[in-house]
């Protein structure tokens, strides 16, 4: 069984026992977390839309963290201007315990 969930913008095929990185969310380690956005529950059949209304997604918080460096570069060529930047994207590392379809 496996859900189609949306969270921080995007969206995550899950199953039970996965783990995902998914953009920061404001919980402590160790705390249970709800996904109640829902799009898809798949199976032995595909459930969309009003079939999958009240269902929701169960998930464990593994890790809060920042991810790799990312070096954004800007260079416009004959004027002289370039600038370096990095970014480091927050996220939150969940498992996946139980989907409630």
């Amino acid at each position: 069984m496996y859900a189609i969930i949306a969270t921080g913008g995007k969206q995550y095929k899950v199953s039970e026992g996965d783990v995902i990185r998914v953009e920061k969310i404001e919980a402590e380690k160790d705390a249970e977390i709800t996904f109640d956005q829902v799009l898809a529950v798949g199976g032995d059949a595909l459930k969309v839309g009003d079939d999958v209304k009240g269902a929701s997604v169960k998930a464990t918080v593994l890790e809060q963290g920042k991810a790799d460096k990312v070096v954004v570069y800007r260079y416009k060529r004959k004027s002289g201007y370039h600038k370096k930047n990095g970014h480091r994207q927050l996220f939150t590392s969940v498992r996946i315990d139980k989907i409630n379809a």
